[in-house]
């Protein structure tokens, strides 16, 4: 089978890339904005900035599955006048010009690396998102990708394609930046961290857990035209987070007990209500759809996940 994975420079774009060529079965390429390091058994097919006009032609030809993995995620230092439209270019135009030429190139099935983020910002206690509940989406970049998922489900219905729509909370892992990083940060230089009165519980899915769904899903029958969620089985406190990395990285770790409500003051008045609020509220996921459907389950517990990205992320700090 003939694979093109877009975003194959990227942090989850390139682990796919690389578990595709690991399993030997397939002609892999990925779709870069210019010339990246490159993965070997890998072609790299430079396509510029995905947006609504982007030129496909030389990627698509003689693939029959597609895994779009590129997006415009959250921007901490926004410089675009109108963010929602700048998502929209990226995440929704662009999509849809991949999906249309994908379709008229004779593309079986295209997988999309959607958001959790399509169902909301949080989850009330006992509750769990899952993959057939009405979206919610918060903010510019959740709303983008729900649009996106929209316009591939009219596409598919239409007959163009098939389409699977994979929904991730937090993906961490070797080479994970953003808030996971900031987090490893935090710990590693032995901060003491407000989070002890802090009694949430949120999902997480590691780097190869995701890759390893995405693989199914290219193939598996019963995937096509599904929505679908995935985690690693276990949700944690973010006490319980920050605890487990400190014993991997053998730090000691001190939890100070804030309350809750102030922390939440205390960050809306600093701007960064949206951070704090991925490590104080709860956000569950329900994958049980994604389990009976495919038979599926996590290759690798969360308990390993971490202590690899904890190896990886020691390792690289102290060269």
């Amino acid at each position: 089978m003939k694979i093109l994975v877009t975003g194959g420079s990227g942090f989850i774009g390139r682990a796919i890339c690389s578990r595709l060529v690991a399993d030997g079965q397939d002609d892999v390429s990925r779709a870069v904005r210019s010339a990246a390091a490159g993965i070997p058994q890998v072609t790299d097919v430079p396509i510029g900035d995905i947006g609504p006009d982007t030129d496909w032609a030389r990627g698509l030809a003689g693939i029959d599955a597609v895994v779009h993995a590129a997006a415009r995620v959250h921007v901490t230092h926004e410089s675009a006048e109108d963010s929602l439209a700048e998502y929209r270019r990226v995440n929704v135009a662009g999509t849809v010009n991949l999906a249309r030429k994908a379709a008229a190139a004779g593309v079986r099935r295209l997988v999309f690396i959607s958001s959790i983020k399509v169902n909301g910002e949080r989850t009330p206690e006992g509750r769990a998102f899952s993959a057939d509940d009405p979206p919610a989406p918060a903010g510019a970049y959740a709303r983008s990708k729900c649009e996106a998922e929209t316009a591939l489900r009219e596409l598919a219905q239409a007959g163009g394609m098939e389409v699977v729509v994979i929904r991730p909370p937090l993906v961490y892992g070797p080479g994970a930046r953003a808030n996971f990083l900031r987090l490893l940060r935090w710990i590693d230089r032995g901060l003491p961290l407000p989070f002890g009165r802090v009694r949430n519980r949120r999902s997480l899915v590691a780097l190869p857990n995701l890759v390893d769904l995405v693989a199914t899903c290219i193939r598996h029958p019963a995937a096509a035209n599904q929505v679908l969620t995935v985690c690693d089985g276990e949700d944690v406190s973010t006490p319980e987070l920050v605890t487990r990395i400190a014993a991997a990285m053998q730090r000691e770790i001190r939890l100070l007990p804030v309350p809750v409500w102030l922390l939440r003051g205390l960050a809306s008045l600093a701007g960064k209500g949206p951070m704090a609020e991925r490590l104080l509220g709860s956000l569950q996921v329900d994958m049980a759809k994604t389990r009976q459907l495919l038979q599926w389950s996590p290759v690798v517990s969360m308990q390993t996940a971490l202590e690899q990205a904890v190896g990886d992320y020691l390792r690289h700090s102290s060269a």
